[in-house]
């Protein structure tokens, strides 16, 4: 009889989670801005900001403006290897084989390195922190330095930090850094001192392109919300289930 109650509860377990999964299926082919909201497991409050970012590759166009304006507007390290947001040179040769380049972060731009003819097809992609819903690094932080504001924003208060680097080694994006000089973690704020005021971050401000958008997800009259129904976005890693909100339209299977 016990054996028969755990095969019964197998079953219904399989029958459950083969439901989840064609209900999300669904979801997705019917409306995939609202599958990849459910996904991120938006707050359910929608009258506050729920803060995202959308990035066009099909726009980028490797000039590093972005990644200058952030240094300058955030007092990052002039040093190298130093970054809150860089951007990097993808480049598929006809073999099949992957270059990817992002000297000194992309801000003096990209000289190609790849003969002409060996090039199947390059672009550029920028990179910074995902803040993520379910972050690795707020999850990693032993002392509660790293955490996330109620509108979704994945900060590092200085003040609590130690240096320890877990956060570093958590972030499966490699979008942090210990400071040079004040020995504390350090990555993108999504420039909350500027959006909580109503302005935009210094990267989408300065891009010629308008390839870098930021935004609130419960406005579903605002920019980005309507960046995502416009287009196919999809996030880095997603099989990690980190909650990410930095969306990528017209991103490649080269990009890791």
């Amino acid at each position: 009889m016990a054996t028969q109650g755990i095969e019964k509860s197998r079953r219904n377990f399989i029958k459950k989670a083969a439901a989840a999964g064609g209900l999300l299926a669904t979801t997705f082919l019917l409306n995939p801005y609202n599958a990849i909201l459910f996904a991120t497991e938006k707050p359910e409050d929608p009258t506050k900001p729920w803060w995202g970012y959308g990035i066009d590759i099909q726009k980028c166009i490797g000039c590093g403006q972005c990644a200058n304006a952030c240094k300058s507007e955030n007092n990052v390290s002039r040093e190298p290897f130093y970054f809150r947001t860089w951007v990097e040179q993808y480049t598929i040769k006809n073999d099949g084989t992957v270059k990817v380049e992002s000297p000194n972060g992309g801000i003096d731009g990209f000289q190609q390195t790849v003969p002409e003819a060996d090039i199947f097809k390059s672009f550029y992609v920028p990179k910074m922190c995902n803040h993520c819903y379910k972050s690795p690094c707020v999850q990693a932080c032993p002392v509660g330095a790293t955490y996330e504001t109620p509108d979704g924003v994945v900060l590092v208060d200085e003040t609590y930090c130690i240096g320890c680097r877990y956060c570093v080694q958590a972030c499966p994006y490699g979008c942090r850094y210990i400071h040079p000089e004040k020995n504390v973690a350090d990555k993108c704020t999504l420039c909350y001192h500027r959006i909580s005021k109503g302005s935009t971050t210094a990267c989408v401000e300065v891009c010629p392109t308008q390839a870098r958008i930021v935004g609130n997800l419960n406005d579903k009259q605002g920019p980005l919300v309507k960046f995502l129904k416009e287009h196919t976005c999809l996030v880095l890693k997603p099989h990690l289930n980190t909650g990410s909100k930095l969306y990528y339209n017209a991103l490649s299977g080269e990009v890791r």
